[in-house]
Formats: C-alpha cells, structure tokens, sequence
C-alpha cells in the first residue's frame, strides 16, 4: 500500500483507496519473495492540482443479519428422535409425554441478531504548481450478528499525502497514515464455539432455568454448553495503534534518466485482554472455572526499509523503446512482546481484570519474546519495444534472507516476459472488429522464506520455574523446535500463456491464460519419531524441503459495455478459472502428511499425497445402508453392524472393514471458480449487481455432535427406521456403532452460486446543486450476500481456515452476514 507492506488490510479504509492493481504472472517477479503467492498494489488517493480544494464526503449506515440458518430438530422433533435412539440402544427413552414440547428453543435464534454498521469518510484534496494534498479520516464501527458488541470491530484512521516539487528536477512525496483498531472476539470457527453450541443444544431446553440462571447442558458431553452464558462470560480484547508510511525523493539526473528513494515504516502497538471468571457450565465441562484468571499482552511490531531505484528510458524514432531499472532494497522487522497472566480477579469482574489487580501471578505466567528479521536485496529489469509490436522484458532479483542459515541465505529469481501486438500488423489493421490483440508469454521465478525465525540453528527456550531445597527458585531451559541446518529456499517457477483482446470500438474485451505453477522444495513441517522430544513445551516439529506441488489452469475474463446515449449504458462482465492441483513429490522418505480433525479420537482425515490434490479427504467410501440382516452376512465383515448401518467399501478385498479400507473420498480445492458482473446507469439512476461461484469442491460437516442427547440437524428426519425407510441416512442409537467414523457420509458438494451484492443509486443532476456549492451528490441503497444457491448445509460453503490440511472442514464457520445500508456520496 504505497509501497509500505500491508499483511492485513483491516487497518485500511476501502475508500481511501484510488487504485488496484494485481500481479501474479512472471512480472510480480520484481518483488522477489513478497511476490510468492502475487502481489496486490494499492495506491490511495493523491492530491490533485485544482483551483479550489476538492472535498469527498461518503457516509453510510445498515443492519446485518445472518444470511443463512442451518435447519435443525424442533422440541417434539428431537423427543421423538431421541426416543427412538434411545430404544435402538436399548436403554429407556427419556421422554414419556411429547404432545405439550411444540417448537421448543430455537437456539440459532437466541444467538443470532440484528447488527449495526456504520461508517464515514473524509477527504480533502487539492494543490497547485508545487505541491499537492490529500487528507482523509475515517470511522469505521461494526457489531457482530453473534454477540454484538461482544464481537464487534471499531476503527479509526488518518492519512495525509504530499506531493511537492522542490525544483524542476527533485521531487518529494510522502504518505502517513494511522489507524487505531478495536476487536472484541468470541469463540468461533471450532469445535465448541458459540454456533457450535447453538447447534447441538436441544431444543427442549430453554435458555434459563426457573429461578433466572443460565440452564445447564447437563449430559451433552464436555464440549456442548448454553452458547448465551458462554457469550456473556467471554471478554476478549484487542487494541491495535498502526502507524506506517513512506518518504521518498525522485530527482531526475538527465532527460530520461530518474533516481528514486523510498523510506517506508511501520509500527504497530497491539494490547491483548481476556478475562476468565468463575463459571459452571454443567458437570464435567471442559469450559468450567474454579478460579478467575486474566491474561494481559503488549506486542509491538516495528519496520522499515530503503529502496534506491535507478531508471532510465530512451525512445529513438518512435520505433525503439528501451527501460533499463536497477535498485537495492533493504528491510528489518522487529517484534517484542511481553505476556502475564494472573489469578484471582476482584470480586470476579472483568471491570477489575487486571494482572496488577490479580491476587497472585504463578510460576511460569509471566513470559516475554523478541525477534529480528532482515532481507536485502537486488534487482534489474530491461525492457526493449520495437515499433510498439514486439516487447521483450527480463528482470533478475538477488534476496538474502536472515530466515536461512549462511549457506543458503541468498536465492536469485530470474524472469522474462515477450509480447507481440499483433493488432499492429498490417494485416489486422484498418480492421472493423479487433481494436486490440496482444499475445503474452512469460516465464520467471520467486522465492519463498514464509517460515519462523531462526529454523535453522538449535535454540533453548523458557521452560518454566522450579523450586529446589525448598526456597531456590532455578528458571528451566528446554530445547526448542528442532533445527536444520539445510533448509533453503522454496522455489516458485510459473509459466503464462495470455491473449488480451479488444474488439467493436472497445467495447468487448477478453482476457485468457494458461498457467503452470511448479512449487519446488516447499518447507514443511515433517512428521519425526515423538522420542524426539518435539512434543515438549518450547518444541516442534523440524521444518524441512520436503515436497513439490503443481497447479494447472487457465483464467478467462469477458468483459462487454455499451453505450446507447449520453446517459444510458450497461457493462457486462464474467471471468472464471479452472485449476488442477497435484502433489508431485515429498522429500526425505515421506510418503504422505496427514493432519486435520474430524470428532473425537479418530484418525486425521485429510492427507498431502503425490499424485492426489493438496489437503484431500481420506475415509471410508459408503455403499448405501444395510436394509437387514442377509446383507449384512453378504458383506465383507464390518464387526457389530446392524440393519440401519451405514455399508462401508472393501476396498482392498481382503473381506474386512478397517482402516486399510480408507481411500480418496473428495477435495476441498474447487475445480471452477467464477464471478459475474453487471451494472447500469439510466439518466441518473445505477444499478450493479455481482456474483461469484465455485463448482467441484467437498467440504466436510463436522459441526453436530452425535452424542445421545444432543440436537441434531433436520436431515436426521429421514433416517433409516425400517427396511426400506432410507437408503442413505443411518439409524439412530444411542449405542456403539460405526457410522461416526470419517467417511463420505461427512462429505458435501460445496458447489455454489451467491449473490454477493446488489446496489441502486441516484446522482442529483449538477444543474440542481451547483448553485448550492456541491458538484455530486449520489444517494444509494445495497443489499450484501441476498442470496446463496447451494446444496451444502452448513452456514457458509465458501469456507477456508488458511491450513491447506484443514481447508474444508466445517466445524460450525461464522456466516456471511446479509447487510442492508443506505448511503450518501457529496463532492463539494
């Protein structure tokens, strides 16, 4: 974000922006590793030379709601439900009279809410000969529709921008801007979280008890609790100061040739708090508290850089272009932080939680951490065009990361990129239809150091205090991660076929490519012997270049607009993607990484394998459910099934059902991903609407408990209850039995079409506001997230938890939220 690194783009309002620009063929290779996933280059609004200051004023106001409910038991629903589980497992059913129970507590309802939104923005831009401004604020404020204030976010921010002219030759520009941050957060997107409560608390119970309190969910197990006293017994809070920006001077040393320094910084100042008071949830729950406690952090993270850039450029004749850049970039992160947590709040109030207010803090609760990182770096970059038909452009770049050990430190990532305009040729000019055609080939590489500090050198770290003879306290060391020496960098080398076309006078336009990406020696967390010790406090797991993946795919983008007058016209657009991912290899004897989690104490159910896609589901496969007995004692031997049981696969035809029968049972990665766009405008009046979709992604549901008394989701209505009743969904029982196991019975389609926004506006015609000082004034109203068309049950299909291992598990993710605001846009 002009040219300051932006890891998290929260701290910045949207409106301040000006521009986007996205790289991710061979041309990103000039950022070197930031440039390992692509680069996104944002530029935020400049000061203008203008007779007058220009002010903008957007302000807008809305409600949230959740946009989706996951439909479950009602009262009399689960009681008949729970009775029958509870005769199939022999045992009495808990409920004698069903008639009276009606509807019952609709849980979702009790935690989901309407939410406010609301923000402003200001900006005041203007200049003259020598220098130019921008100064812009905003305020930003957001309350959760789970929660509410409990889950809310609070921003304020501040830029300003400066463009002088210090002389004919030497130019100045600057950018500050700060951001102060408020998060309070709940527990979501897991097992035990607030929906994940929501979801398994039977219906039957009510919210409080007779005398007031919360009601307790006695005998759901450990991890089901009432998810409203759970919400008001959680206290998280974040507090985030951000100041960053850069300073730069630009002096042009001859015609055509410019030197540029760059200064860009960050600091940031974060502060933690959470609060755990006393509270009893219900008999053997994980969440019970004996005693309050309360943890405090400060962190603060600090960087800055130099970039020296050297540019020349030289046109002869209008036939040849040449851009020659070299440059040098330097950066350093710094990270502290101190931790504490105390025992014992006052009058076991969060008003009083305070480490300094704490009765006691105990061996081992107070900590603190510090880290450095560096990267220096070259780079180079020729361009050469000749008579605007044929490019050619190559760029190297040298980076040195302090992340590798001295061996490795360096890595040099070269690309080149060709280019014919083929609309320059004679024999498409004077051409009707095509107004532009330019075939693009690229080929280049960057690097990857995404790692911790200091993996490669055996390190010691705080272990904790003990106390010897009594009254001699010795602080304990313990070994850290465990180290290599070796590890180097990961390698991206991407290959881009494109054609950019132009067509009608410019109002179609098409965008194609074809892409492979070779990730070589990725580093990875390697499974290693537990008499390692890396399960120790302080340890982990080596980091190793373990492995090599491949994606495949090409990227289309359609994008058409028409005027029929001055003042109506409509725009058109759709793009979509197709992409093939494959493990190519593992390193050091590997042959395969499973992680993930599916219930409780079993096997991980995803894996990275060579030929299969990154983070697939590894299970059972089913065959239907078992109608009676004959077709039990037909089947391969599945040890204590049932009619009613789910038929699981022999895969490996050995006549046994184990876990050597898992297999291949779906894929988080989508394999279609599309967006569409349409807009209008119709004498003042706007219109846009946008979608996006995903086709060919599995995702598992892994947020209901299937414990005896827990609710369950509405698809439990057709289960097997007879021969004949189902031929998918198993019996219910409240005894042993197999159809918990991870198979695809877990497994959605998480294919999707959303409605993402829609947008109606109206912009006054000047001629009714200019006498009055305003040069736009544009009113609108939006609706986001209106509509999902999809067959996944759970909240959202668009999932991800940023693990490539845990991708498309659902333990219950936070919904997209459907908001409603008005706004204003006022240009003086």
């Amino acid at each position: 974000v002009d040219g300051v690194r932006y890891a998290d783009l929260s701290a910045l309002d949207p409106y301040s922006i000006e521009s986007i620009n996205i790289l991710k063929d061979a041309s990103a290779s000039i950022y070197g590793v930031q440039a390992a996933n692509g680069v996104v280059l944002i530029t935020t609004k400049k000061g203008t030379k203008s007779d007058k200051p220009v002010i903008d004023f957007h302000a807008y106001v809305g409600t949230q709601s959740s946009a989706r409910r996951i439909p479950v038991l009602n009262a009399t629903e689960y009681a008949i439900l729970s009775n029958e589980a509870h005769a199939n497992g022999g045992q009495t059913p808990p409920f004698n009279v069903i008639s009276d129970l009606g509807e019952g507590t609709d849980w979702q309802d009790e935690v989901f809410q309407n939410a406010p939104i609301r923000n402003y923005f200001l900006n005041v831009r203007g200049g003259g000969d020598r220098a130019r401004y921008a100064i812009g604020g905003s305020y930003f404020d957001q309350q959760g529709i789970v929660g509410g204030e409990k889950a809310g976010f609070k921003r304020y921010t501040g830029n300003v921008n400066l463009d002088v002219d210090l002389s004919e030759k030497l130019k100045f520009n600057s950018v500050v801007t700060y951001a102060k941050q408020n998060r309070k957060t709940l527990s979501e997107n897991a097992i035990g979280s607030v929906l994940f409560n929501a979801l398994n608390m039977p219906s039957t119970l009510t919210p409080f008890d007779e005398d007031g309190d919360y009601t307790l969910a006695e005998g759901l197990g450990a991890e089901v609790i009432n998810p409203l006293q759970q919400i008001a017994n959680t206290f998280n809070n974040v507090d985030v100061n951000r100041f960053s920006g850069t300073a730069g001077l630009s002096y042009n040393i001859a015609e055509g040739l410019t030197f540029t320094s760059s200064l860009p910084f960050n600091f940031s100042l974060v502060t933690n708090r959470g609060f755990s008071p006393i509270e009893f949830y219900g008999s053997g729950k994980v969440f019970n508290t004996v005693e309050s406690s309360v943890s405090e952090s400060t962190q603060t993270y600090s960087s800055w850089g130099w970039d020296n850039v050297l540019n020349y450029t030289y046109a002869y004749d209008n036939v040849h272009k040449i851009d020659v850049t070299a440059g040098t970039s330097m950066y350093e992160e710094n990270f502290q932080g101190v931790y504490a947590t105390g025992f014992g709040v006052p009058n076991n109030s969060f008003e009083f939680a305070a480490v300094s207010q704490a009765n006691e803090i105990r061996p081992g609760g107070a900590s603190s951490g510090a880290g450095t990182f560096r990267l220096m770096s070259q780079f180079g970059r020729i361009q050469y065009g000749y008579n605007y038909k044929y490019l050619i452009s190559g760029i190297i770049r040298r980076d040195g990361t302090t992340r590798f050990g001295p061996n490795n430190r360096y890595g040099i990532f070269p690309s080149i990129s060709v280019g014919w305009v083929m609309s320059e040729e004679s024999f498409l000019q004077n051409n009707n239809i095509i107004d532009f055609a330019k075939l693009r080939l690229s080929y280049g590489q960057t690097g990857n150091d995404k790692i911790g500090d200091f993996r490669y050198v055996a390190g010691l770290n705080g272990e904790s205090e003990y106390v010897f003879d009594g009254n001699t306290l010795v602080f304990g060391q313990a070994v850290g991660a465990i180290a290599n020496p070796d590890i180097n960098w990961e390698r991206n080398t991407q290959f881009n076929l494109g054609l950019d076309v132009n067509l009608f006078d410019e109002a179609l336009t098409v965008t194609a490519d074809y892409f492979i990406k070779e990730s070589n020696d990725l580093l990875l967390s390697i499974p290693v012997s537990g008499i390692t010790g890396y399960t120790a406090p302080g340890g982990g797991l080596p980091i190793a270049n373990a492995g090599s993946i491949k994606n495949t795919g090409i990227e289309l983008a359609i994008n058409y607009r028409y005027d029929f007058s001055e003042d109506i016209s409509f725009n058109f657009g759709v793009n979509g993607s197709k992409l093939k991912n494959e493990t190519t290899s593992l390193n050091d004897g590997v042959s395969f990484i499973q992680g993930g989690g599916f219930s409780i104490g079993q096997l991980p159910p995803t894996r990275w394998e060579v030929g299969q896609p990154i983070g697939y589901f590894y299970g059972l496969e089913t065959d239907g459910v078992f109608q009676n007995a004959s077709e039990i004692e037909s089947h391969a031997s599945q040890p204590d099934a049932l009619p009613g049981d789910l038929k699981f696969v022999d895969r490996n035809n050995d006549g046994a059902i184990d876990s050597e029968d898992r297999t291949f049972i779906g894929s988080p990665i989508p394999e279609y991903i599309f967006g569409m766009s349409f807009s209008a405008e119709i004498h003042g009046f706007d219109f846009s609407a946008f979608a996006d979709a995903q086709v060919g992604r599995d995702l598992v549901r892994n947020y209901a408990r299937n414990l005896p008394l827990t609710n369950r989701t509405a698809y439990s209505v057709d289960r097997w209850h007879g021969e004949g009743t189902s031929t998918n969904v198993p019996r219910l029982t409240t005894g042993a039995t197999d159809n918990n196991l991870f198979s695809d019975y877990f497994i959605e389609d998480g294919s999707y079409l959303r409605i993402k926004t829609l947008q109606l506006g109206y912009t006054i015609p000047r001629y009714g506001i200019q006498s009055i000082g305003f040069e736009k004034i544009r009113i609108y109203g939006s609706v986001s997230n209106p509509f999902t068309l999809t067959k996944y049950q759970g909240y959202d299909p668009n999932i991800s938890s940023g693990n490539p291992l845990d991708s498309g598990i659902d333990n219950g993710y936070y919904p997209q939220a459907r908001t409603f605001i008005a706004g204003i846009k006022i240009t003086l």
